[in-house]
């Protein structure tokens, strides 16, 4: 089934344009036992870095895994290792923790980037979707210099002026809320309220510039 055209605008294979979108039965995946987690806890920052494992080829993380940016021609995707948590044909990558609990923050830094999303996705949601089109994650995001709320392909208009070059993520777990924040002004800007049913790993998709995180940081006390 094709994509709403203001869906399809928003939604972009990695390294081409996607004029529609295939919807496929939600598929969840067995993540190798390979890869070590962290359960973040209510008590301690939630603390990530990004997963190489997961990031698209077209993606590059750099900044000790803690930033990523966009490279059009990418890699060669037979030249990246071959793993089930890979995205293969979206521009997605995610965070290496998983959050089974509590109220968590983190910020990202936007550099030359118009076209992004920021949020959290259930670990083991299928790679062969991208963030934002189901009903396993939770995104906000950029493009056409607007901000937009996006699940189970549903978009709803954030009204925020222009794009600040630092935006903020809270995410309350048992709420089942995720929010996106002022940063210079410690204020909430919007509110995705969801029902999380397992384990979510902060998630980013990239098609221009870099985006890096900062994370282990208190929630601001605006926000408490």
């Amino acid at each position: 089934m094709a994509l709403p055209l203001s869906m399809a605008g928003c939604c972009r294979l990695a390294g081409r344009t996607a004029g529609s979108l295939l919807f496929r039965p939600t598929r969840r995946m067995v993540l190798s036992s390979r890869r070590c987690f962290v359960s973040a806890s209510t008590i301690n920052n939630l603390q990530f870095k990004l997963d190489d494992r997961t990031a698209h080829s077209s993606l590059d993380l750099f900044r000790r895994d803690t930033a990523v940016i966009y490279r059009i021609l990418g890699l060669d995707p037979s030249h990246v290792q071959d793993n089930p948590e890979r995205f293969r044909d979206w521009a997605v990558v995610f965070g290496d923790s998983r959050i089974t609990s509590g109220r968590h923050y983190w910020e990202v830094t936007v550099r030359k980037s118009h076209e992004f999303r920021l949020g959290v996705a259930e670990a083991a949601m299928s790679r062969d979707e991208c963030i934002g089109t189901n009903n396993t994650s939770w995104v906000f995001g950029y493009v056409q210099r607007k901000w937009h709320a996006m699940t189970t392909n549903k978009m709803v208009p954030v009204p925020l002026v222009g794009k600040p070059d630092r935006v903020g993520v809270l995410l309350d777990y048992e709420a089942g809320r995720l929010s996106l924040v002022d940063t210079q002004k410690s204020k909430i800007i919007h509110t995705i309220s969801a029902q999380f049913r397992g384990p979510l790993c902060p998630a980013f998709a990239l098609w221009d510039g870099e985006l890096l995180t900062h994370s282990g940081l208190e929630v601001p006390e605006g926000l408490n």
